[in-house]
């Protein structure tokens, strides 16, 4: 009676392992990676207060324009 109490229990103990560890493993399963959703992506609005950009100075020596010459195509160059 006593070994067949104790074999219950043994039985029952098991049971609870094997669930744990499934229950663990179904776990860790679904960490594993995140899906990518496909489709169209919407671009964030930003907050606060628009601030007005102020163009860039070009620091160097100032050249002037003058008359833009064509370029001359390469003919084949022909054998003497």
């Amino acid at each position: 009676m006593k070994k067949e109490e104790e074999g219950e229990e043994e039985g029952r103990r098991r049971k609870k392992r094997e669930e744990e560890e499934r229950r663990r493993k179904r776990r860790r399963k679904k960490k594993k990676g995140k899906k990518r959703k496909k489709g169209k992506k919407r671009k964030k609005r930003k907050k606060g207060k628009k601030r007005k950009k102020r163009k860039k100075r070009k620091k160097g020596k100032k050249r002037k324009k003058g008359k833009k010459r064509k370029k001359r195509k390469k003919g084949k160059k022909r054998k003497k």
